[in-house]
C-alpha cells in the first residue's frame, strides 16, 4: 500500500475555495479584529494569571517567574508570526490541522488536530475546576457555603464543616460553567462573542487596578533572590526552574492560537487574523509581566502555592473590596477561558468533519444559529464529565505539551509553503523567514524539554489511540484519494 495514500495534502486552491464557501452548511461571518483580540485576550488572561502563576512561581522559579513569561512571549512571539501568516493565507477554522493538511499530509494532518482536541478540550476541563474554586470561595465571603462534596472531583477526600473527612461525589459548579457557555455558543458566535468581550473589559479593567494598586504594597525584599538556588533537581528553582517555570505557564498563551479558529468566521480574515492574534498576545504578555512582578513583590513566593494566589497577595493589602472584585474578575477571566476553548475546539471538530475524517455529525450547522450545534454540544458534554469528575493537577499537565506540539507543525508549515508555493497571495508575510520559523521551533522544543517525562508518555498513548481511530474510521471516509499537492 502506497504511503502517497496517507501525505496526500489539500491544495491552497481547495482549501480557499472551502473558505468562501456559503449556503447551510456554513458559518457566518461576524467577527471583526476588536472581536478576534478580544476572543484571544479571553483565553489568554485567565488561567495563567488567576491560577498558574502563583503555582509556578511557588514550585520552579520564585520571583523568576517573570522572566519565565518573558521566555515564553518570545516564543509565542516566533510562532504568533508564524500563525499570521498561515491564518491570512488560510482562513480556515481548523488552526494548525488545516496548517498541516496543506504541507505536510493527511495523517500529520489528523495528528495535530488530535493533539489539538486535547488541548483545548483538556485545557477547557482545568480551567473549569479552577472556576468551581473561586466561585466556591467568592459564595464563602457572602456567606454561602457550598458542601466540598458537590464541588471537588470524584473520589477525592474533602474535609466536611462538621470537622469530618468525606468523598466528593462530583463538581457541580464546574458542570454548571460548562453547560452555560456551551448553550451560549450554540445559540449564535455574535451574541456570545459580546458576552466574552463584556468579561474581557471587566477583567482587564481589574488586572490593571490590581497592578496600579499592588505596585505600591511591593517590598523589594520579597524579590531577593530573584532567582532561587536551585536544590539540587532539574526544574526546581535555579535557571532550569525559570524553563520549568515558563513550560508550566506557556499553558496560558493557548489564546492566540484560539483566534486562528475563528478565521472562517472573520469578516476580512485576511487583514483581521494577524491583527487578532499578534494584538493579543502583546497586550497579554505585558499584562503577564507587570502581574508576576507586582505579585512576587507584595508576597514571599512560597506563598503563592494556593488556588487563588492573586486574593493571597491582594490580601496584603488589606482593602476588602479590592479582594472580592479580585475573585469576581477571576470568575469572569476563567470564564472567558473557558468560553474560547469551546469554541475553538467545535471549529476544530467542524473542519475535520468537513473533510470526512471525523462522522458528518460534527460538520452539522444549525439553519437559524448558523453555528456548529452538534460539534459544540458533543465538546460541552464531554468537558463536562471531565471537569466534574478529575481533579486541576491531573487535567493540566497535557494541556502545554500538545499546545507546543502543534506550534511547531505552524513554523514548519511557513517554511515549506515559502518553497513549494512562492507564488500564492499571501496578505500577511512572517518576516525572516525561515529564521523566525526556525527560532519558534526551537524555543517550542526547548520548552517541551523543560515538561516531566511522564507528560511525554501520556502524550504518545493519547497519540497512538488517535492513529487506532485514523486507520480504523478517518482515512477510509477521507477525501484522501481526491487531494492534490499544493
Amino acid at each position: 500500500m502506497s504511503i502517497t495514500r496517507y501525505t496526500a495534502r489539500k491544495s491552497l486552491e481547495d482549501l480557499a475555495s472551502g473558505a468562501e464557501e456559503h449556503g447551510p452548511r456554513s458559518l457566518t461571518k461576524t467577527l471583526g479584529p476588536l472581536s478576534l483580540i478580544s476572543l484571544g485576550i479571553g483565553c489568554i488572561i485567565g488561567a495563567g494569571i488567576f491560577v498558574l502563576t502563583g503555582k509556578a512561581a511557588a514550585s520552579y522559579a520564585g520571583p523568576a517567574i517573570s522572566l519565565s513569561f518573558v521566555l515564553s512571549g518570545v516564543a509565542c512571539a516566533f510562532v504568533g508570526l508564524c500563525y499570521a501568516e498561515m491564518a491570512a493565507m488560510i482562513p480556515i477554522s481548523g488552526s494548525a490541522y488545516t496548517y498541516a493538511y496543506a504541507t505536510v499530509g493527511e495523517i500529520f494532518a489528523w495528528i495535530i488536530g488530535w493533539d489539538l482536541i486535547l488541548e483545548y478540550a483538556m485545557g477547557a476541563s482545568t480551567v473549569a475546576v479552577g472556576w468551581s474554586g473561586y466561585l466556591v470561595s467568592l459564595l464563602r465571603n457572602f456567606g454561602i457555603y457550598v458542601p466540598p462534596q458537590w464541588s471537588d472531583a470524584t473520589g477525592q477526600v474533602v474535609a466536611v464543616a462538621n470537622g469530618t473527612t468525606g468523598t466528593a461525589v462530583f463538581n457541580v459548579p464546574a458542570v454548571f460553567v460548562v453547560a452555560v457557555l456551551t448553550i451560549l455558543l450554540m445559540l449564535g458566535t455574535r451574541e456570545s462573542t459580546r458576552v466574552n468581550s463584556t468579561m474581557v473589559a471587566f477583567k482587564l479593567f481589574v488586572v490593571a487596578v490590581v497592578i496600579v494598586v499592588g505596585a505600591a504594597y511591593v517590598r523589594p525584599k520579597n524579590w531577593f533572590p530573584f532567582v532561587p538556588e536551585n536544590n539540587g533537581e532539574f526544574g526546581s528553582f535555579g535557571w532550569s526552574g525559570v524553563l520549568r517555570g515558563a513550560s508550566v505557564v506557556f499553558f496560558a498563551y493557548i489564546g492566540f492560537d484560539a483566534v486562528s479558529t475563528a478565521a472562517q468566521e472573520a469578516r476580512r480574515p485576511q487583514r483581521d487574523m494577524p491583527i487578532g492574534i499578534l494584538g493579543s498576545l502583546v497586550i497579554c504578555t505585558i499584562l503577564y509581566i507587570g502581574m508576576a512582578l507586582v505579585m512576587t513583590g507584595m508576597v514571599p513566593y512560597h506563598k503563592l502555592a494556593v488556588a487563588d494566589p492573586v486574593a493571597v497577595a491582594i490580601d496584603v493589602t488589606g482593602i476588602t473590596w479590592l479582594a472580592i472584585l479580585v475573585k469576581f474578575a477571576a470568575l469572569a477571566g476563567l470564564t472567558t477561558v473557558i468560553f474560547v476553548l469551546l469554541f475553538g475546539q467545535a471549529r476544530i471538530l467542524f473542519t475535520m468533519a468537513h473533510d470526512r475524517l471525523l462522522p458528518p455529525l460534527f460538520s452539522n450547522v444549525h439553519p437559524r444559529f448558523r453555528t456548529p450545534i452538534a460539534s459544540q454540544a458533543v465538546i460541552g458534554i464531554v468537558v463536562a464529565v471531565i471537569a466534574g469528575m478529575f481533579p486541576i493537577g491531573l487535567l493540566g499537565e497535557m494541556v502545554s505539551i500538545g499546545t507546543l506540539f502543534a506550534f511547531v507543525l505552524v513554523c514548519i508549515a511557513v517554511i515549506h509553503l515559502r518553497r513549494t508555493a512562492p507564488r500564492v497571495g499571501r496578505p500577511f508575510r512572517t518576516p525572516g523567514v525561515p529564521w523566525v520559523p526556525l527560532f519558534g521551533i526551537f524555543f517550542s522544543v526547548l520548552l517541551m524539554l523543560g515538561l516531566p517525562l511522564a507528560t511525554w508518555l501520556r502524550l504518545v498513548v493519547w497519540l497512538i489511540l488517535g492513529l487506532v481511530i485514523y486507520f480504523g474510521y478517518s482515512h477510509r471516509h477521507s477525501f484522501a484519494s481526491g487531494a492534490t499537492g499544493a
